[in-house]
């Protein structure tokens, strides 16, 4: 198990347990956020996240042959998703947990309808598809045992971040993806929350020219690129050191041979001489095992790189919504001025509409009255325009501000335990250095 993901799921669970004596005792109860559709996202039990109901667990990796939708061999890895209510677990029953197997797909399928349905929310990223960073003896193959262990890890820190989410959490789709295998892709696109990314994704696309963003948000996007900016480098300085680690202890295997070949002709001194090489052979054979451990810290970071870009679609959807708004504003005031200058009959601007008033003369009353008309009706949309897209984008703003704050904390908590802790193992595996060298020493003073 990854160290820092375990201890990341250990703390998850012992807020479930945590949160679940608090609501028994308070009685207090979590609310949908506001303006959310709570027929479509929403399963809300009172008093609690989904993780102070039920045990979540990613078990097992199982790799798998079958055809895809084009009819094509193809081998692929399936996740075992265990699930077992707390209630049982608190009463102390240890029922057999529900499971049921998905494939990596499936999380992205989730998560895609997690960031379309809740725009202002910075959703959890998933563990990398492919092995990113890496030094040059570690294996990129997505099919490598060791990586998809370590997207095992991943997998089942995505659910549980998910399933501790104050709103993510209680959204019935979630239930859904852990507790019915099959049906449940159906209901995920019965929401038709496909049809609202493209339109999202092709705005997203263009550049905005957004003339009020809330500065909050655009600090925010800035502070997003940085956070990504330095978390890549040290993730490429961590796996250059680590080639060079790997060189240093492997060279450390010529001693071993040296000593064993050299004990060979030597009798006075040839057991100490065999000794030492043992030692130097154990300690060039640790890196190994070294730099796996270290591959486990590597993903920490490397959750928060792909955190960074989280952070920055919540500032993106922030700058569509404040763009819409601003659109929708501009074409009701032009509607307005067509009005007033309808009705006065005095154009203040230069226009077509005014170029041909004056060659071919004014409009019949009738006609001018029509297009009155249409023009009330018009204005009339428009401001119940702007007062949705002002609504839209006044909760946007609250609950993405909200969540980002939630997500620093998060964030500097994490990051501070897991630096702290690969600290401890460059200690440790220092300390284990001067270990070997001080067995060698001894060694050699018995010769």
């Amino acid at each position: 198990m990854r160290p820092g993901s375990a201890t990341t799921a250990g703390e998850e669970k012992r807020m479930a347990e945590d949160g679940k004596e608090e609501s028994a005792a308070t009685g207090d109860s979590d609310q949908p956020a506001a303006g959310l559709d709570s027929t479509v996202t929403t399963m809300v039990e009172e008093g609690s996240t989904l993780l102070r109901r039920m045990e979540i667990s990613v078990a097992e990796a199982e790799k798998r042959s079958g055809k895809n939708s084009v009819n094509m061999q193809e081998t692929f890895t399936v996740y075992l998703i265990e699930t077992r209510p707390m209630d049982a677990i608190a009463e102390g029953r240890n029922p057999a947990p529900d499971s049921l197997w998905r494939r990596y797909s499936e999380f992205e399928l989730l998560r895609n309808y997690l960031l379309v349905t809740y725009p202002f929310i910075v959703v959890p990223p998933l563990p990398e598809k492919r092995a990113e960073f890496v030094w040059h003896k570690l294996s990129a193959d997505n099919m490598d045992p060791d990586f998809v262990e370590r997207r095992r890890v991943g997998l089942e820190n995505f659910l549980l971040r998910v399933a501790s989410h104050p709103i993510l959490s209680n959204d019935k789709i979630l239930y859904h993806f852990l507790t019915e295998e099959h049906g449940w892709k159906e209901v995920v696109y019965d929401t038709g929350f496909q049809a609202k990314a493209d339109s999202r994704l092709r705005a997203l696309s263009a550049t905005f020219r957004v003339r009020n963003p809330d500065k909050r948000f655009v600090d925010m996007k800035h502070y997003s690129d940085e956070l990504q900016s330095h978390t890549s480098q040290l993730l490429r300085a961590r796996a250059r050191v680590a080639d060079r680690l790997y060189g240093v202890y492997k060279v450390h295997g010529n001693y071993g041979r040296v000593f064993s070949e050299w004990s060979a002709i030597e009798k006075e001194m040839g057991d100490g001489l065999q000794s030492a090489g043992h030692h130097m052979d154990a300690y060039a054979a640790s890196i190994d095992d070294i730099l796996e451990e270290e591959e486990h810290y590597a993903d920490q970071l490397k959750e928060y790189l792909f955190y960074a870009e989280a952070l920055r679609a919540v500032c993106r959807k922030h700058e569509l919504t404040q763009f819409e708004l601003e659109m929708a504003t501009q074409d009701l005031v032009s509607k307005k001025q067509q009005r007033e200058e309808l009705a006065t009959g005095i154009v203040r601007t230069f226009s077509f509409k005014g170029m041909t008033n004056k060659l071919f003369g004014q409009e019949a009353p009738e006609q001018r009255e029509a297009r009155l008309k249409l023009l009330e009706e018009l204005i009339a949309e428009g401001e119940e325009s702007v007062k949705e897209k002002t609504a839209e984008c006044e909760e946007h703003v609250e609950g993405g501000w909200v969540d980002m704050q939630r997500f620093k904390e998060q964030k500097d908590k994490d990051l501070r335990e897991a630096l702290i802790n690969y600290a401890i193992m460059q200690i440790s595996m220092c300390k284990k250095g001067i270990q070997v060298w001080s067995n060698a020493k001894e060694c050699f003073l018995k010769m």
